[in-house]
């Protein structure tokens, strides 16, 4: 409750005259009162009745004693009245009887006296004037959907938190409409609001914040690796593994059907990986590349009386003495017939055993063999020819120089395969004289291009 109380100053002054007696009395009140001379003492002002436009901004003026209050208009003001005793003289004197309004919760000076309450108020046990909660007592008036706040003297109705007074009416604030309460989304509700956060994130702590969720620490969804971003996260896999659909899970990455040339030969798929592996008598080199097993060195499985001959892919055992009837051994591979026989003078004098490689489907036309003379002899003439082994016309014999000639294979061809190939050198002088030389050569073509 508001009360203020300006006591007036007064002030009398008496002027005696020697010549008549006559009493002057000047008076001064003090700020918010004046000077009512028919009551001969100090009344207040009511300053809300003479200043114009007393409080602004739609506040209320509220007079009392010595000055004013600018008050909200829903502002409840209780105001106990005083009536002033007017002033009463003793022993001469002007004197200024002062009473204080009765406070409602103190007991008056005789107890056993009946007292008044002011309104909001009632008598207690003790002749005390207490407030009376009228929110407890239920003699409120306040709406079903209001909140009956007590206050001294009286009550106020107030809306409940998240509702605001429109008219009679308490309705919902919708706290998404005002200042961002939401780090992300705001959800309004009766009287209330609640925040939510886009996917990836979560809540902090202040129900109001998003911060990122780390799925990799969380539950680490992915297969197999897992990377954090700002709201989501991304899966990798292994090497040798591809993300399948799902963008979580790994499947196996088939290398060998991605690529016919990832293996030289043969590509085996396995989980995560591939391996290489090359056809017998060859090794895997570099992971992928096959390269011929040289059996000879290895696992040489020749007779003594054999010599071992490597080729791509393989081995062949060929004898040491490879002459026939009637020639024989001179040196290691050659055969000569004796010019004591009368057989050998058809015969040619010498027959060179030679053994070679090649792969299969070689590119041509390609030089694969070169065949020159040993023996030197003046004023003679050599010429080279294929004696016999090209039924099919896979070689051509191109003649070099006067004593040597070069082998070219002009047809592809296959293996596992073997050909036998007779290269003659027929040398003739002025003179008539004839003779000639084979080299027999043996051509192993392996079973692969490699």
């Amino acid at each position: 409750m508001l009360t203020a109380m300006f006591l007036a100053a007064l002030i009398l002054i008496t002027v005696h005259s020697q010549e008549t007696e006559e009493t002057i009395t000047y008076t001064q009140c003090t700020d918010g009162y004046e000077w009512d001379p028919v009551r001969q003492r100090c009344k207040d002002i009511d300053e809300c009745e003479i200043v114009p436009d007393a409080c602004k901004g739609g506040m209320k003026c509220v007079n009392h004693y010595g000055g004013y209050l600018c008050l909200p208009r829903t502002a409840q003001i209780i105001v106990n009245e005083r009536e002033e005793a007017p002033a009463e003289s003793t022993s001469g004197r002007n004197n200024v009887i002062r009473r204080t309004p009765a406070d409602p919760q103190r007991a008056p000076p005789n107890p056993t006296h009946q007292i008044q309450c002011a309104a909001g108020y009632e008598q207690s046990d003790h002749n005390v004037c207490q407030d009376i909660d009228e929110c407890a007592t239920g003699t409120h008036n306040c709406r079903a959907d209001q909140v009956c706040v007590n206050l001294r003297g009286s009550f106020s109705c107030q809306c409940p938190p998240g509702y605001q007074k429109r008219g009679d009416q308490c309705v919902d604030i919708d706290e998404c409409t005002l200042p961002p309460y939401c780090h992300h989304r705001c959800v309004n509700t009766p009287g209330s609001y609640y925040c939510q956060c886009n996917a990836g994130f979560q809540l902090a702590s202040n129900n109001h914040t998003c911060v990122d969720i780390n799925e990799c620490d969380a539950n680490n969804p992915c297969a197999q690796q897992c990377y954090n971003i700002l709201g989501s996260f991304i899966c990798q896999c292994n090497p040798g593994f591809e993300l399948s659909s799902d963008r979580i899970n790994c499947e196996d990455t088939d290398e060998c059907r991605t690529s016919s040339y990832i293996c030289q030969y043969q590509c085996v798929n396995e989980p995560g990986k591939f391996s290489c592996v090359c056809p017998e008598g060859y090794q895997v080199v570099g992971g992928r590349t096959c390269q011929d097993i040289n059996e000879c060195e290895t696992t040489n499985e020749c007779r003594e009386d054999e010599i071992c001959w490597n080729y791509h892919g393989g081995f062949r055992c060929y004898p040491r003495n490879p002459c026939q009837e009637p020639y024989v051994l001179t040196s290691e591979n050659r055969c000569v017939c004796p010019v004591s026989n009368a057989i050998c003078r058809e015969l040619p004098y010498s027959v060179v055993y030679k053994y070679m490689s090649i792969r299969s489907d070689r590119t041509v036309p390609s030089d694969i063999f070169q065949i020159q003379a040993t023996t030197i002899y003046p004023n003679t003439i050599n010429t080279f020819r294929i004696k016999s082994g090209n039924e099919n016309g896979e070689f051509y014999l191109r003649q070099t120089s006067a004593v040597s000639a070069m082998l070219v294979l002009v047809k592809s061809l296959s293996g596992p395969r073997e050909h036998i190939v007779d290269l003659e050198m027929l040398t003739v002088n002025s003179l008539n004289y004839r003779t000639s030389s084979v080299l027999r050569l043996t051509i192993i073509v392996g079973p692969y291009a490699f």
